[in-house]
């Protein structure tokens, strides 16, 4: 499947998805990921809601190699229901290794107080080689508290980068409370995945 198809149909089927890598209007967001093949630390500022400029910093473990990305991520679609929340997000960068280092995609999540599936797709380009990107996530919330409560996501988390040519599925674990957010998990194969976030 090409990556126009591929698009067209992460559109198509996540019409109904939600995340939050844009802040409210004014806001800013600090974020770290670590797996087994980089370490980042990212920040952005969100102009509006609709979306926001940023600097990511790499330690790429699979090239040997430190890079910065310059990011922009754009809310494609938005709804909020009584029992659910969506949103669907393209996002892109451009690499200080130069233009032709670069990457795009979209990424979102669907959610109920109960229930959580997510996604992300890139395609990321650099000087040696074009791969795609890729995960699928799916959760539960073992009990639904209330607003500003200390929030429990249980979830599986299945990723695959066409470097390392295989799937990995793995479980996770997810905090958060206010502003702040945790998230790690770990198998053999692709060792520890976290995600940490903090908004201001």
């Amino acid at each position: 499947m090409g990556i126009k198809r591929t698009l067209l149909f992460l559109f198509f089927i996540c019409g109904v998805i939600e995340a939050r890598p844009i802040s409210y209007s004014g806001g800013s967001t600090v974020m770290s990921n670590t797996d087994n093949m980089r370490d980042t630390l990212y920040y952005h500022y969100s102009p509006t809601y609709k979306y926001s400029l940023g600097l990511e910093a790499i330690k790429d473990s699979y090239f040997n190699t430190d890079y910065s990305y310059f990011r922009l991520t754009y809310l494609l679609n938005r709804k909020n229901t009584r029992f659910s929340q969506r949103n669907l997000y393209f996002q892109s960068g451009v690499s200080s290794k130069g233009l032709n280092n670069n990457f795009i995609g979209v990424h979102g999540d669907w959610e109920t107080r109960r229930w959580f599936v997510g996604f992300g797709y890139k395609k990321v380009s650099n000087d040696i080689i074009e791969y795609d990107d890729k995960f699928l996530q799916l959760g539960v919330a073992p009990y639904l508290g209330e607003y500003g409560d200390f929030h429990t996501w249980i979830m599986v988390k299945s990723k695959k980068n066409d470097l390392l040519e295989s799937w990995s599925t793995l479980p996770v674990l997810k905090f958060f409370k206010g502003n702040f957010l945790i998230e790690f998990g770990y198998n053999n194969k692709t060792e520890w995945d976290s995600h940490m976030m903090y908004r201001f």
